[in-house]
């Protein structure tokens, strides 16, 4: 291989690497559902949420959950009323949050 070549190749790769990063990015994005919070259960770590469809989970249509929090301090960041970007997964028949943050 000529160094033309070798530089390419490199290039090539470095367009890769970034590419693959922000498509990293977007679909880290894509998997937030957005929502509105509902109630608050600090003592029992659970959350209400009124959201549209969460197809990661098989959600077809918009609806309103409890959601258990693994760790309540999750909760203290959010109150009735805000709105928000969640992930959620389902453990054991249960609907758990695993990220919450403020909309923007």
């Amino acid at each position: 291989m000529h160094n033309a070549e070798k530089r390419n190749a490199k290039n090539s790769c470095s367009h890769l690497a970034v590419t693959l990063g922000l498509g990293s990015a977007a679909i880290a994005q894509s998997l937030l559902v957005a929502g509105q919070v509902i109630r608050v259960d600090q003592s029992a770590k659970k959350i209400t949420i009124k959201h549209g469809p969460v197809p990661r989970l098989d959600i077809e249509e918009g609806m309103t959950i409890v959601y258990a929090a693994p760790d309540s301090n999750m909760l203290k960041t959010v109150k009735i009323g805000d709105k928000v970007n969640f992930e959620a997964e389902r453990v054991g028949g249960q609907y758990v949050l695993t990220k919450i943050e403020k909309a923007k």
